[in-house]
């Protein structure tokens, strides 16, 4: 699975060391209240559709590149439900990265979720109520995105 440019290229210099990189996050949820998630092909865990921001790229812009890079299905995010650090991620290659993650809620708007690049195995809708086996990260941004506040909601250290 390849890695921005701009990673590769900071890699050179700082080997396998933790980074710590902006990233975005959607919880995309049909007319169904059916769920997008991606089956990932580097750890064969269901996820939600997401990646990083390219330098300069604004975050919405950067959920909708994603989302289409990802899947083929044009996004449009409807609001920012939750800004989090990720635990820390452990990559095949040794690389390790923290993750500052901007997850936003999203309709979709246009074309059909398929698997559209080499990060998934599998792309696929999901009732709410019948959701694959998901991690406790995933699962605090899916119920932060579908909660009823308007309000953006801001992890506090020791609020998990």
């Amino acid at each position: 699975m390849p890695i921005p440019d701009f990673i590769a290229e900071l890699r050179q210099f700082v080997g396998t060391r933790l980074l710590w990189l902006p990233a975005v996050t959607a919880v995309v949820v049909n007319e169904h209240e059916r769920l997008l998630l991606n089956h990932r092909a580097d750890d064969g865990r269901w996820s939600l559709i997401g990646g990083i921001l390219e330098p300069g790229e604004q975050p919405a812009d950067g959920i909708v590149r994603e989302c289409f890079e990802e899947t083929g299905l044009t996004v449009e995010p409807e609001s920012l439900a939750l800004v989090d650090v990720s635990p820390v991620i452990e990559y095949p290659s040794g690389d390790r990265c923290h993750y500052l993650d901007l997850v936003f809620r999203c309709k979709p708007v246009g074309g059909d979720a398929h698997v559209h690049d080499d990060e998934s195995l599998a792309v696929e809708w999901f009732p709410l109520s019948g959701l694959p086996e998901i991690d406790e990260y995933t699962r605090r941004r899916i119920d932060s995105a579908l909660a009823d506040e308007v309000a953006t909601v801001y992890q506090r250290r020791g609020s998990r």
